[in-house]
């Protein structure tokens, strides 16, 4: 059989037709394996990276099986998230209108009276998080006794998040012979014993299980100082220009002032996260994918499985919690083989995160260092700062090609301040000084602190007090006022 095309793996018009529209011509790995198997009615166990077209590789087939003279549900789709369960099901409309298959979002944090209302035109696929659907399952208005097919999405974002009882609940109002399908970028001995419950004689497909994040990313770090990490954050993405950032953090209850210090510095941001508002989450996402916002502020929780089309750099503003949510932060970039670049900004406590980051997924996590308005690699033979290496402008263009772009027009020399230009000059200096015997120590972002009195440290804390929050460029500037 032919498995270079959709139409090898059995997808039919006028499914093939919509996939051509949108310029999808030949099947991912993972769309390669799972189509025919989930075609032919067997269940379907599927780990592959981020980023490989897992949506669509049950989409289609799902989609395809759909009996439409039956106005009876017959497929359930279930995501941990509310963003994630509206990207899929914005996705299965666009398939789903040309087959005349009814679709509907069953989400929480939405108005429930308008979703049932819309349940009345008997949609024969839905997609929703298992909470909501168990809540309209409780008040009689669903009914799944139908119900042939059922796929959970990001299955371990499900256990992490406690939804597995409210899936097992799902499962056992359809009916016995139901087909059931697991997709996940990682698979654990808890989804395991879910599938061996659940399956009966799955197919288990593993896309280089050992490759658990996209061969096209590149990891690197920078290592600064815990109060610098918003200024280094500014001179990352001054310098890379991306058109657009998702930066995380672990703890919700600061995002609002990370949101609020990098509007500060200058870079349009909001913030995304679990326990907004789903409306301002809502629009706070449409308004990142129109590029109305350029840095996206995210709990792990609200952008699980998010897909930003021209999404061209992560940044881990705190250290991920473990390797899962590493490969599920990084993986919102460097999609489908394009071009990604993953940063993670620690201090130098948490520099033994990110070595056990590489060391667990077999990654090379490169250290590098901003000075003068380059990205450069740290001499670790003599103890000083590397030859600067080239810039490589946009993300995009991360592959060695490229001139040097030192922090974007906007950081440029003809439109830095006095302020900017002299602390860049302190950079300089403090570089080459610390190359010298006697020199002094190289804090995390590579500012030298020079010798001082007792009294003129004591002095330095209280301003830093008083500008708490602020940018390490506007302190100086304050300073020397």
């Amino acid at each position: 059989m032919n498995t270079t095309s959709f139409a090898g793996l059995g997808i039919e018009e006028p499914l093939l037709s919509r996939l051509a529209e949108y310029g999808i011509n030949e099947p991912s790995p993972v769309q390669a394996e799972s189509i025919p198997a989930a075609l032919s009615g067997r269940d379907v166990l599927a780990q592959s990276q981020t980023g490989t077209g897992k949506t669509l590789a049950y989409l289609l087939p799902v989609l395809q099986k759909m009996n439409t003279a039956e106005k009876t549900l017959q497929g359930i789709v279930l995501a941990p998230t509310q963003e994630l369960a509206m990207q899929i099901y914005r996705e299965a409309e666009k398939y789903a209108e040309t087959l005349g298959v009814g679709v509907q979002a069953l989400i929480g944090g939405a108005a429930i009276k308008r979703q049932l209302e819309r349940l009345k035109q008997h949609p024969q696929l839905v997609v929703g998080t298992p909470g909501r659907i168990r809540e309209i399952l409780a008040l009689r208005k669903l009914k799944l006794h139908t119900v042939r097919m059922v796929v959970v999405d990001e299955v371990d974002q499900m256990f992490q998040l406690g939804g597995t009882a409210d899936v097992e609940h799902i499962l056992r109002g359809t009916l016995r012979e139901r087909q059931l399908l697991f997709l996940s970028a990682t698979i654990n001995g808890e989804i395991r014993n879910l599938a061996g419950k659940e399956m009966t004689d799955p197919v288990e497909i593993g896309i280089e299980p050992e490759q658990r994040t996209a061969k096209s990313l590149e990891h690197i770090y920078f290592l600064t100082e815990e109060r610098d990490k918003i200024d280094m954050l500014r001179r990352i993405i001054r310098h890379y220009d991306p058109s657009r950032t998702i930066v995380f953090i672990n703890h919700t209850d600061n995002i609002a002032e990370v949101e609020a210090k990098i509007n500060y510095v200058g870079l349009n941001a909001g913030a995304l996260y679990g326990d907004a508002d789903k409306t301002v989450r809502a629009a706070t996402l449409r308004r990142f994918r129109e590029g109305k916002i350029r840095v996206l502020i995210a709990s792990d929780i609200a952008a699980r499985g998010l897909d930003i089309e021209e999404l061209e750099l992560v940044v881990n503003l705190d250290p991920p919690p473990d390797t899962e949510h590493y490969v599920h932060r990084v993986g919102r970039t460097g999609r489908m083989g394009r071009k990604g670049l993953a940063v993670s900004i620690i201090s130098a406590k948490e520099e033994f995160i990110i070595r056990k980051f590489a060391r667990e997924l077999r990654i090379t996590i490169s250290a590098r260092e901003m000075y003068a308005g380059k990205v450069i690699e740290p001499d670790a033979s003599s103890g000083g700062r590397s030859k600067a290496t080239p810039g490589k402008g946009r993300v995009s263009g991360l592959s060695g090609q490229g001139t040097a772009k030192h922090s974007g027009a906007k950081e440029g020399t003809a439109k830095r301040t006095p302020a900017l230009r002299a602390a860049e000059g302190r950079e300089v200096v403090s570089g080459s000084a610390s190359g010298s015997a006697g020199g002094a120590k190289r804090a995390g972002t590579g500012a030298v602190k020079g010798n001082r009195t007792n009294g003129g440290r004591k002095n330095d804390r209280d301003q830093d007090r008083k500008n708490k929050g602020a940018p390490r460029w506007l302190k100086e500037k304050r300073n020397k006022d």
